[in-house]
């Protein structure tokens, strides 16, 4: 760089040799690269001096020399007085330099391809022009008021822009200029989904009978909006309310319309907002858009408070099996219930509490009393059981929350985590049992002790009214509404005035039912014990035969929940029913996992609040289908 701005300068003052050629020479074949190379391929540092060389000598020739020839290196190496007095290559120059310019070496050194010469690291720029429509602004926007006041600030600007004669308004925006920009997404919706219709009505040609707008007789308005032509010339109706824009059905601009409708009218109904389009808009499809957007509204959905469901699923094995009595169980409590230590006036009142055993095959009942809500008084009432109707090898419950009648106690106690249950689960196990949990919040699940529970209630609350009785009266009492639950025909009665004996629960337990006047003794005929034996194994397998065909095809049927619906996924958004709140605190949830039958249908998730993470039945969640 320095070797240029010298000859630069040198140039400048002898003006009358700007036409003689510039030959320039250096040792550095790297160098020399760079200065014939353009400035823009080299890293910055080098760049910016090449640039600067090739600017003070535009036309120089740039030539290699040997160091051993190149008379800088005198000084840039160094000479002693003497050496440089009679130096020749630095007073003369190489001895070609004398020679003519066709003698001069052209050779250049290769380069070592280890050598680095600075490249600038290369970059692809990829520019991609595309042309946005008007539709990438009206995607931007969920309310229509503030889509109309973004587009009427824009037209003002254009109108700026293109030097309009007329003055820009600075100040707020006009209800003309509203109404102008309500126009202007009219005209291109309807230029974007009715061009075929527009050409056809603005040439006066009729629409075929195919055509969804036939029906509506459209004409083009003054305004070059398509409307709706009908029949209501003569009536008193604004010019809005004769003559509607037509809109489709599912486009971003329909949508806004209905969303600004849904919340002008407070989120009324399908019939109000119909009513409400209708002065202004004819959207195809009438009631459906509407109702689907109704129905994707949050804040509808909470009020409407619609639960999933699902089909109705298959009964257990130990349900439709034939099985010993109470074999495989259900408990649930009740209570509490008031009673007194004895019939006396200064009798103490204290609580017991009701406990609900439910045979799963023949539907009998057992009832116990626990005098407290102690793991210790189940336990007891428990030992009661097993030791009238044998051990069991299934035992299954609600999860604590769902206890009919029972306080937080009783709820801790049931709780699958609570230490009580582990005591509980280790008596159990001693004897063989098994303890199930029905899913949290699903009474449903548990419908077998539920109608239990209210059976015994119905006939204490009869019986017993205000009355509060002793720990005797009320088991003798229980006892007794044991006997007549467990008579109950197990399915209804034929209308055969011969069919008197009916199928009930105390057939599996006594072969009677309980509730009749005992028959008199009769004298046994004299057979063998072993025929004997036989004749009460073959009275036991037709009360089976029986319960097979009379009672178990009455549970074939489906109440309720007969087609399967759409199961709940991971990822939904739903609300979880609380029946202690309004619905409007009920919080919002995310199901987090499902968890389907053995038929694939789920009928019981885990969802995720702001709170916590819970299991749930879809009984007890409203999902919010929003899209």
């Amino acid at each position: 760089m320095l070797l240029a701005r010298l000859i630069s300068r040198i140039r400048k003052i002898l003006l009358k040799y700007q036409s003689v050629p510039v030959h320039l020479w250096l040792d550095s074949s790297v160098s020399l690269a760079w200065i014939r190379g353009q400035p823009s391929q080299w890293a910055e540092f080098v760049a910016n001096r090449v640039a600067v060389i090739q600017e003070h000598v535009p036309d120089a020739k740039w030539h290699h020399v040997a160091g051993t020839d190149n008379p800088a290196d005198c000084a840039s190496r160094g000479l002693l007085p003497l050496q440089l007095l009679n130096h020749e290559l630095w007073w003369h120059g190489p001895a070609w330099l004398k020679q003519p310019s066709v003698m001069w070496p052209t050779t250049v050194p290769a380069l070592d391809v280890t050598v680095d010469l600075e490249h600038r690291r290369s970059r692809c720029t990829m520019i991609n022009i595309a042309l946005k429509s008007t539709w990438d602004l009206i995607d931007r926007y969920s309310q229509l008021n503030r889509l109309l006041r973004i587009t009427a600030w824009l037209k003002r600007c254009v109108s700026r822009f293109r030097s309009n004669p007329h003055p820009s308004n600075p100040h707020a925006l006009t209800p003309e200029e509203i109404h102008e920009s309500l126009l202007f997404w009219i005209k291109e919706t309807q230029s974007r989904y009715f061009a075929n219709e527009l050409h056809a009505v603005s040439k006066g040609t009729p629409l075929p009978r195919s055509n969804p707008l036939s029906k509506l007789t459209p004409i083009l308005g003054q305004d070059g909006i398509l409307r709706v032509g009908g029949r209501l010339n003569h009536s008193l109706l604004d010019p809005d309310a004769k003559h509607p824009a037509i809109l489709p059905r599912e486009c971003s601009f329909s949508r806004l319309v209905i969303s600004d409708v849904h919340h002008r009218t407070l989120h009324g109904g399908v019939q109000l907002m119909l009513a409400t389009l209708r002065r202004q808009y004819w959207i195809l499809g009438g009631r459906s858009p509407i109702s689907s957007f109704v129905r994707r509204c949050v804040r509808c959905s909470r009020y409407r408070a619609v639960a999933a469901r699902e089909l109705m699923g298959q009964l257990p094995s130990s349900r439709v099996t034939p099985a010993r009595p109470f074999l495989n169980s259900g408990v649930d409590y009740a209570g509490p219930f008031t009673l007194r230590t004895w019939r006396g006036r200064s009798a103490r009142q204290y609580k017991s509490y009701l406990v609900v055993f439910v045979c799963f095959s023949s539907s009998a009942i057992h009832l116990e009393l626990a005098t407290d809500y102690t793991t210790q008084g189940f336990l007891a009432a428990y030992k009661r059981f097993t030791g009238h109707r044998g051990l069991c090898q299934t035992i299954t419950s609600d999860c604590g929350t769902n206890l009919v009648g029972a306080n937080a106690e009783l709820r801790r106690m049931f709780s699958a985590a609570s230490k009580e249950l582990a005591d509980l689960a280790h008596v159990l196990a001693a004897d063989g049992t098994a303890w199930k949990f029905n899913p949290p919040g699903a009474p449903h699940f548990g419908g077998k002790w539920e109608a239990a529970v209210k059976s015994t209630k119905f006939h204490l609350r009869r019986i017993i009214g205000d009355a509060v009785l002793t720990y005797e009266e009320f088991n003798t009492l229980l006892t007794q509404i044991e006997a007549v639950l467990n008579s109950r025909p197990l399915c209804a009665l034929s209308e055969d005035p011969d069919d008197l004996d009916v199928l009930t629960p105390a057939h599996f337990l006594i072969g009677a039912p309980l509730a009749v006047v005992p028959e008199p003794i009769l004298i046994d005929v004299p057979v063998s014990r072993l025929s004997r034996w036989q004749l009460l194994r073959q009275f036991i397998d037709r009360f089976w035969k029986r319960w097979s065909a009379e009672y178990l095809h009455h549970l074939q049927t489906r109440n309720k929940w007969h087609q399967p619906e759409r199961n709940v996924k991971t990822g939904d958004l739903v609300l979880v029913v609380d029946e202690r709140t309004p619905p409007s605190k009920w919080p919002l949830a995310r199901v987090i996992a499902v968890h389907p039958g053995a038929d694939g249908l789920v009928r019981v998730v885990s969802v995720r609040t702001s709170t916590s993470t819970y299991k749930r039945p879809i009984t007890k969640l409203c999902p919010l289908y929003v899209s």
